[in-house]
Parts: structure tokens; C-alpha cells; sequence
């Protein structure tokens, strides 16, 4: 085994660190394990804690700006309070559920382009270090995948993903980001809209799914944005003809007051409406949809199920690139925005 870094404020014959994630894909709400794996220096330390931080690559808006940045999510203690002897190796097996609301990274095994870290911080001698960092997949809940899974069947596609800084009004929103799924729209409902936005908020109870619709202008008005939102129990995912339910959803969704749109009100919600409202870290909305990373190419989408979304590898990069940029982009990266000690 390579320990993958030495604790950088000790200098050389300090300890190194390796946190190794358990193979199997977690959920949100589920459990992530693994085992953190240590190896003494030439002298004998005292580990004062060892913390793992859940990270994710984050987009904030600022006015016709976005930038992107590293988010803490979640802390957790795993160990520490033991001495280390000069050249020992200690493995300390964790276990410890995620949050409800971490995005999903992948679907049907393919890569959505959401980056999610797990990063180890141990306190040695009363100094702290940030050492090993890993990334983390995380699969859909059955709710999820059953709702893009009728999606699919309904002739949406996959675009892209993304993580928005922000709260979504309205909801029981708990990390400072969510979400947000972009399909394409069937044939249709093409003529009505530009892509659907998909935004779930689980909980241990279920879901809540936000639905936001960039419809297309006419001759005479701009177009505008639609939202809605649903919720659904865990308890009942294999119950409920989703095809049905999903297609209802997007049909009111995509017809709400289409002859009533606002003029001239590009990017607006529409506040009259019981529809939840999204806050991009209170910069406000403002026609973020052109501000993403483009989605996949032709050459690079591949099918994901027989009647699943079809899922692009976000620009072109394959998965192993984009484990890579995981790495690439947190190290060195100590200070994050946005931690959240939940």
C-alpha cells in the first residue's frame, strides 16, 4: 500500500496517511466505511483526532459572474486521542451516514461531472494537517433513479449536473448548495421549453423534488422560468407507476399560465406562485442556465439503462480523468467556504 501523503506541517519523518473508502458505492443517508490507514515516523506522535471532511465542488453566482470553489459539508471525528509509535501502522476502520441532501455523482455507473472529495485532517502535536484526499461516488436512492429513470422513458436526456451555492425557498433545505440535473426536452414538449431542471432534497422521510422549467419565449414575450415541487415517501418508490406521475408532473409543470407569462420577465419566478424559489447565495437568478459547463458531445454519451437518461461524461473527460480532478482540484486547497459542520 502507498501512503498517499506525508503530513506536510510535520516535514519529513512525520506520519503519512491513507484513507481507503470501501468499494461499494454509497447513498445519500447511507453509510460511507472505510479504514484510515496510518504509518508512524521516526519518532513517536500523539494523533489528537483524525477528521474526515466531505467536500464538493460548488458554483456561485455573482451577478452576471460565477465562480467555483471547494465546500465543506460535513465533519466527522473517526479517531484520535493515542500515541503513535516511531514506524508503526494502525488501521481504524469508520462507518458513519451521509447526509441526506449529498448529490448523487453518478447514474447507471456513469459519471455525472459532480465532484465530491473525502479528505483526512489529523491533529498531531497540536498542529493540524490536511493530508489524504479521495474521491466519493455516491448512487442515486431508489426514488431518485425511479423519477430520472421515467424521465428517460418519457424522451428526456441527459445535458449536465451541477452544484448551485444557494437555498432553494420554501423547502427543507439543509447544505448551504443543491442539485441541479439539466435534460433535454422530448419532442414534445420541445416547442415549450429549453431544458428541466432537476433538483432533489431527500430526507429520512423521502423526497422533495424541485422541478424548474426554462420556457421558451413567444413572438410577443421573453421566456421565463416554471417551477414545481413534489414530494415522495420512501416507503412507496416500487408502488407508484412513476411514467404516470412524472409525465403529469412535467405537463403541468411546462403549461402552468403559459398564456399568463409576465413580459419581460426573463429569468423571473413568478413570487404570486406557490413555487418554491431559488436563491443563488443571495445574488439572485439571473439567467444562470448559460453560465454551466457544457454537457457531452454526440461522440461521448453513452446509454445508461435501456430506457434510462442517456448520460454524457461531462466534457468529454472519462471517468478515471475525472477521478484525477478531484484530486487536482482540492489539494492544496485549505481554505474552503461554506463548511458546514453537520
Amino acid at each position: 500500500m502507498v501512503f498517499k501523503r506525508l503530513l506536510g506541517s510535520l516535514g519529513v519523518g512525520g506520519p503519512s496517511v491513507d484513507t481507503v473508502l470501501d468499494p461499494v458505492s454509497a447513498v445519500p443517508g447511507g453509510t460511507l466505511s472505510g479504514q484510515v490507514d496510518l504509518k508512524g515516523g521516526n519518532a513517536d506522535f500523539t494523533i489528537d483526532h483524525i477528521t474526515l471532511e466531505l467536500i464538493a465542488r460548488v458554483e456561485a453566482e455573482h451577478g452576471h459572474r460565477e465562480s467555483e470553489g471547494a465546500v465543506v459539508f460535513h465533519r466527522i471525528a473517526v479517531g484520535g486521542n493515542f500515541r503513535l509509535a516511531e514506524g508503526e501502522h494502525r488501521s481504524l476502520p469508520f462507518a458513519f451516514p451521509l447526509p441526506w441532501e449529498t448529490p448523487i455523482t453518478e447514474l447507471y455507473g456513469q459519471p455525472l461531472g459532480i465532484v465530491l472529495g473525502v479528505r483526512t485532517e489529523l491533529g498531531v502535536a497540536g498542529a493540524k494537517d490536511k493530508g489524504d484526499l479521495d474521491p466519493l461516488t455516491v448512487r442515486p436512492l431508489p426514488a431518485q433513479e425511479a423519477i430520472l429513470d421515467a424521465l428517460g422513458r418519457l424522451g428526456f436526456g441527459f445535458k449536465s449536473a451541477d452544484l448551485e451555492y444557494g437555498q432553494i425557498r420554501g423547502t427543507g433545505q439543509q447544505l448551504p448548495f443543491y442539485q441541479e440535473i439539466e435534460l433535454s426536452p422530448p419532442p414534445a414538449h420541445a416547442h415549450l421549453v429549453n431544458e428541466i431542471e432537476v433538483t432533489f432534497l431527500a430526507g429520512p422521510a423521502g423526497l422533495e423534488v424541485v422541478l424548474e422549467a426554462d420556457k421558451r419565449g413567444g413572438f410577443f414575450s421573453e421566456g421565463h422560468d416554471a417551477l414545481s415541487r413534489h414530494t415522495v415517501p420512501h416507503a412507496d418508490v416500487h408502488s407508484r407507476n412513476w411514467n404516470a406521475e412524472v409525465d403529469a408532473w412535467i405537463r403541468r409543470l411546462v403549461e402552468h399560465r403559459a398564456s399568463h407569462a409576465p413580459q419581460g420577465a426573463h429569468g423571473a419566478y413568478g413570487h404570486s406562485d406557490p413555487y418554491a424559489d431559488k436563491d443563488h447565495g443571495h445574488h439572485g437568478h439571473d439567467d444562470h442556465h448559460h453560465g454551466h459547463r457544457p454537457g457531452p458531445g454526440t461522440g461521448t454519451v453513452v446509454a445508461a439503462g435501456a430506457a434510462g437518461l442517456a448520460v454524457g461524461v461531462v466534457g468529454g473527460m472519462a471517468a478515471a480523468e475525472v477521478v484525477d480532478e478531484v484530486g487536482d482540484f482540492f489539494e492544496g486547497d485549505d481554505e474552503d467556504g461554506g463548511d458546514d459542520e453537520a
